[in-house]
């Protein structure tokens, strides 16, 4: 596709994207969660012509799932989010629920706004590049669509959706999810899986075995037990080294060439400055590094409060520690969780309780997956050489969707920043790669896959 035609898309895909981010689409906003599902619904329908199967299936908030039966023996699915962090104005170039262009140092000309790189600037893109397929027919398969509202939160939803034994989604050649994958300015990656996740609360009240069940003035210390002491000692009995590490699993034979090839290119310092940090909390090489983030199990403290919040000179009725597992594919959260209550358990800290509010394992799939040549080729197409990781230190419910394809495979050229921070963005010159690596991909995702 011609330069010019390029512009054309992009023009497009900023005037949806500027749309979408007026909608402050953040959880527990049901409104406009409503609001953005159904908008997005509308351009399904309206600027491709797809069969809406579904716009909340019993859902709060709800999954759009829509349809373009072609005809064709490939199926395509083509997943993304239209949920995003909240915001406020402070120290933002514009508003965050408005957006706009602006001049970006070091970034140059870019889209600001909440969404713009997680996820609504991907799911425009994905959309305006779908329908320049079809208008060319240019893109030989069905495609099943499904875009939810609850990604930041644990895709509870769209989970219980793809593993439902009656599910409505059709079994796809490829599962594809579009996104900016040139992380922190770097060479686009490219994941073979992704981890699991388990969050939730570490908890100690007071109660019975002591402690106050309202707050109390901080001179009773010397005989009125302390939940947040407790709340310390019980983190101390599940520490087990940096980071709070758990444990390890084996590299599988097969991702030991992967990770060799990763680490042979990997930029370490630059990694580090994207992470905004000084040094890394390991030592060892860069294999032995990203072999140890890949493969560990850890106990990530997010966040550490009192009840009531601020307090001074009290002993607390309330202590939590807010926690979430990383899991390695082919570790059970239930079995580490599991371990973790014996633990506390066993050190006879009867007042601690581990609350957890959502949990899911990880995935892997080869190399050999249907999507992962053609986006290989896709960057390559523009003199691009990926990273390729053996899965992705992050979590997603990639194993859910296993259920109707292979696996899921996040890529796509682009560059943005900030997500979740003030001034999340994305670069115009961004939009057009990642445009343009879409136009490659998805019709070669199908072109070499097997038909279903």
């Amino acid at each position: 596709m011609s330069t010019a035609n390029i512009a054309d898309l992009r023009e497009r895909t900023l005037a949806l994207l500027s749309a979408w981010t007026a909608i402050p689409s953040v959880t527990g906003d049901r409104p406009a969660l409503g609001r953005m599902a159904q908008a997005v619904a509308t351009h399904l329908h309206e600027r491709l012509g797809a069969e809406i199967i579904a716009a909340g299936w019993r859902n709060d908030p709800p999954i759009v799932h829509a349809r373009l039966d072609r005809g064709a023996a490939a199926t395509l699915l083509l997943y993304n989010m239209y949920d995003v962090m909240p915001a406020s104005a402070e120290r933002w170039s514009v508003p965050p629920f408005v957006g706009g262009v602006i001049d970006l140092p070091p970034f140059g000309r870019a889209f600001v706004g909440r969404g713009a790189e997680n996820n609504k600037g991907p799911l425009a893109g994905m959309l305006v590049a779908l329908e320049a397929l079809l208008a060319a027919d240019a893109l030989p398969a069905n495609v099943e669509i499904l875009v939810e509202g609850e990604e930041e939160s644990g895709s509870t939803a769209l989970r219980r959706y793809l593993l439902d034994p009656a599910t409505p989604v059709r079994r796809c050649t490829a599962a594809l999810f579009p996104s900016f994958c040139e992380y922190g300015g770097g060479p686009p990656r490219l994941y073979l899986g992704t981890k699991g996740i388990a969050h939730g609360r570490i908890r100690v009240a007071g109660g019975a075995w002591g402690g106050p069940t309202r707050e109390v003035h901080s001179s009773n210390a010397p005989w009125i037990a302390n939940p947040a002491w407790q709340l310390v000692a019980a983190l101390g009995k599940l520490q087990r080294g940096p980071g709070g590490f758990l444990g390890r699993v084996a590299l599988p034979d097969d991702a030991r060439p992967v990770l060799e090839q990763l680490a042979s290119n990997f930029d370490a310092a630059a990694e580090l400055r994207f992470r905004s940090t000084a040094r890394y909390a390991i030592a060892g090489t860069t294999l032995e590094r990203l072999e140890a983030v890949l493969t560990t199990t850890s106990l990530n403290l997010a966040g550490l409060a009192t009840q009531p919040p601020g307090g001074r000179a009290i002993i607390p009725a309330v202590a939590e520690a807010r926690f979430d597992l990383r899991l390695p594919p082919g570790v059970v959260p239930e079995a580490v969780l599991g371990e973790l209550r014996a633990t506390l358990a066993a050190a006879d800290l009867g007042a601690v309780e581990l609350l957890v509010e959502d949990a899911y394992p990880g995935h892997r799939f080869p190399m050999q997956t249907a999507g992962v040549a053609a986006l290989h080729a896709a960057y390559r197409s523009v003199g691009i050489e990926p990273q390729v990781w053996p899965w992705a230190i992050g979590a997603m419910p990639a194993y859910a969707f296993a259920n109707v394809a292979d696996g899921l495979l996040i890529g796509g050229l682009g560059r943005g920043g900030n997500a979740h921070g003030v001034d999340e963005f994305v670069t115009l010159d961004g939009i057009d790669r990642f445009l343009a690596s879409l136009l490659t991909w998805l019709p070669a995702a199908v072109a070499g896959g097997p038909r279903r």
